[in-house]
């Protein structure tokens, strides 16, 4: 039966994790998601389920270690916040390369640089453009709840494994520490062996057998023509992510004539903002991106030809409106598109900007 518990963000992101069947956990601490690894430590789920959890020294160990664990076809997963995801990234690009699932928790913080610990969304273009070297995208997921951290880590593994590529949970930092009722998941048994076999009996080291040729895991590929062709096959993975499975959430737009395109916690703040508008006779909406990448961009360009004017709400100097504007493509003029952003916004002050920026009140 399906517990429910008053938990941070960080920490239902573990407990998920565990109730999964997630295999290994490899991180590295530091701020706003300590409690990731702090929560399995104190959980101890190698004697509950076997699953393994280590503190690597670094972050480049740690994403080696998941690199090597989703070799084998295991569930493996690590979790940093924004200067440690860099420091993975190499390690990512092998990862999408080698074409091995996996799942990458992170959990924003300001910058550039060490930064400040406090709350950002300003790893968009890190998540959404590859962040490291190549022609590679992670599918990224947005959450902006602590529901939705727990949902989306055995979303995350089932799309890791359905494209057989890195899955990225991209939370900011007030979804991480924040608390909520959540609803956890029953348990679900780590994967067998012959669950493995099932699963990624195509691709992964599981030993070699005499009935099938050997397998290799590795991202080099000397030979250009073979590197050209690999790389249109990435492409046409991509184009099929974008097709299937893309995620958004639309809050009062089926008569709204401005619109608020937010994600994670900004979008929790905008949904007050629709609701002030909505009392003071300006009719609101909210678009929610669910998937960063791929970003649904057929929906918005739906709304985009009945609406009015956009607003992207986002705590960054302006990074989603980027890909805000290439959906919306030309069919709303420049000076009915605006963007708000910087620190955490009050919903008054999104609504003024709306004012000022789209509505010229």
């Amino acid at each position: 039966m399906a517990e429910i518990k008053l938990m941070k963000g960080n920490e239902v992101i573990a407990e998920a994790a565990i109730r999964c069947g997630c295999d290994g956990y490899f991180g590295y601490p530091i701020t706003p998601q300590s409690e990731i690894m702090e929560t399995l430590m104190a959980r101890e789920p190698w004697k509950e389920t076997g699953m393994v959890v280590l503190q690597a020294e670094s972050e480049i160990a740690a994403i080696n270690m998941v690199y090597g664990a989703a070799a084998t076809g295991k569930k493996a997963m690590t979790s940093s916040s924004s200067p440690g995801i860099s420091l993975k990234q190499e390690g990512l690009t092998y990862l999408a390369g080698a074409e091995l699932p996996c799942l990458i928790v992170d959990v924003v913080r300001g910058g550039p640089g060490l930064g400040t610990i406090q709350p950002a969304q300003s790893d968009y273009f890190q998540a959404t453009r590859g962040g490291g070297h190549g022609d590679y995208h992670l599918l990224v997921l947005a959450p902006a709840s602590v529901q939705e951290m727990n949902d989306f880590v055995a979303l995350g593994f089932e799309l890791a494994f359905k494209y057989r590529n890195p899955v990225m949970i991209l939370a900011d930092g007030v979804i991480g520490q924040m608390m909520e009722k959540v609803r956890l998941d029953e348990y679900v048994p780590r994967w067998s062996d012959a669950d493995i076999e099932r699963v990624a009996g195509e691709w992964a080291l599981t030993g070699k057998r005499k009935e099938r040729e050997r397998h290799v895991a590795t991202s080099l590929e000397l030979d250009a023509y073979k590197q050209e062709e690999f790389n249109h096959k990435l492409q046409a993975k991509y184009r099929r992510m974008e097709e299937h499975d893309t995620r958004h959430e639309e809050l009062s737009c089926d008569d709204a004539e401005y619109i608020f395109v937010a994600y994670g916690s900004s979008a929790r703040v905008c949904q007050k903002s629709v609701q002030l508008c909505r009392e003071q006779g300006i009719k609101a909406g909210l678009f929610r991106p669910i998937t960063l990448y791929p970003f649904p961009k057929r929906p918005l360009q739906a709304l985009s030809r009945r609406a009015k004017g956009f607003l992207a709400v986002e705590m960054s100097a302006g990074q989603m409106i980027e890909d805000v504007r290439l959906a919306i493509n030309g069919t709303v003029p420049a000076e009915h598109f605006g963007r708000y952003g910087g620190v955490i916004p009050t919903p008054d002050e999104i609504v003024e900007a709306l004012k000022r920026q789209i509505i010229k009140t």
